[in-house]
């Protein structure tokens, strides 16, 4: 196999691997993102639920608390559940990117020790041919 030939595809391997840094990179702003929602969430969640405490007309001790309360509880625990499998799916896919870019790594590594002991076979086999003149 020629030199250009193992050559082209290690710069394969590199574009390979490009794209799925790349991937891996929007995978992690995606995932830094589901963690900030949350936070902003769980804040918004926590101001509600003290409003709600010492609000005058329907605070702690009146009869529609309790009610108010549950609802509010319930809102919260669907949005975090949306928030949660969303970041499961956005690991998933970032253990999944993991895992191509190993694959790759390792082909460019193999390709890699082809591409020196094609040089070398090369190298020794067209120095060793001049006649020792």
């Amino acid at each position: 196999m020629s030199v250009a030939n193992l050559q082209e595809k290690l710069l394969f391997f590199t574009q390979q691997k490009s794209r799925i840094n790349n991937q891996l990179s929007n995978i992690q702003m995606q995932q830094l993102s589901a963690t900030r929602t949350s936070s902003t969430s769980q804040m918004a969640y926590n101001e509600k639920l003290q409003n709600l405490y010492y609000d005058p007309e329907i605070g702690y001790g009146t009869d529609e608390y309790a009610e108010v309360l549950v609802e509010l509880q319930n809102d919260h625990e669907f949005e975090m559940a949306s928030l949660t499998a969303w970041e499961s799916e956005l690991e998933a896919q970032k253990e999944s990117f993991e895992t191509q870019l190993n694959e790759v790594q390792n082909y460019e590594n193999s390709w890699q020790k082809l591409l020196a002991n094609n040089i070398k076979v090369e190298f020794t086999y067209g120095g060793s041919g001049g006649g020792g003149k």
